[in-house]
């Protein structure tokens, strides 16, 4: 085999193997993606409470007639 035949088997063999790591996506080379995906999703989660948080604090920040400072007056009361 010459040197040149060799560098072309070895591209060959290197394209072949990226083609198939490809179409499965890497599903099964990284066990700790499962705990990524858990990670991003707890995350995801906070994001989003916090999200509602935030459109409360604007909703009381900016309400003109100050009916939500008087809920929360009433709620105290009580």
């Amino acid at each position: 085999m010459s040197f040149w035949s060799a560098i072309v088997l070895i591209v060959l063999i290197t394209a072949v193997a990226g083609y198939f790591r490809s179409r499965s996506n890497g599903q099964d080379r990284f066990p700790e993606d499962e705990a990524t995906s858990a990670r991003e999703r707890e995350l995801q989660n906070e994001v989003e409470q916090l999200r509602e948080r935030v459109k409360v604090l604007e909703r009381i920040a900016t309400d003109p007639a100050r009916r939500t400072a008087e809920e929360i007056e009433k709620l105290r009361d009580e």
